[in-house]
């Protein structure tokens, strides 16, 4: 059953991990997942943090420069299907590298994982506006998160 906008952005922010999807200026895809949070504008902001990767010129980033459309997924598997669920938002991304929204991003993605309080975070973040919001859930009596 299709989900309301507003069910749909509280499943979404109620999710742990989201995967996102990036294209080239060609259109060739790119998908990862990631950790997020929901910033006070309701923008998605997604951190590129220290942990291990082979370079910090991420095909992500790269592809956001050349094609800031992007799609984010959230979704919801078990094997009691009646249980199943996601939401898309699809919207427009930019590359934070510095300043004060660019840190209070990194403690809002602290506050969600505290996996984090570890960590220098000092890293670019994503923040997406999203445009538009699409979920489906099982069966007839869904409710909101």
């Amino acid at each position: 059953m299709r989900l309301e906008p507003d069910q749909a952005r509280a499943r979404f922010t109620a999710a742990s991990v989201l995967r996102l999807a990036t294209a080239d200026a060609e259109g060739r895809p790119h998908v990862v997942p990631c950790t997020f949070a929901i910033d006070d504008s309701e923008r998605i902001v997604i951190g590129i943090d220290n942990k291990p990767k082979t370079t910090r010129n991420l095909r992500r980033l790269r592809n956001i420069q050349e094609n800031p459309h992007v799609s984010l997924l959230a979704d919801e598997y078990t094997d009691d299907w009646s249980r199943l669920w996601w939401v898309r938002a699809d919207g427009t991304a930019i590359i934070e590298d510095d300043g004060p929204g660019h840190a209070a991003h990194w403690r809002q993605l602290m506050s969600k994982y505290p996996q984090y309080e570890s960590q220098v975070l000092d890293g670019p973040v994503i923040a997406v506006t999203p445009c538009t919001w699409l979920g489906w859930a099982y069966g007839p009596n869904v409710q909101g998160s």
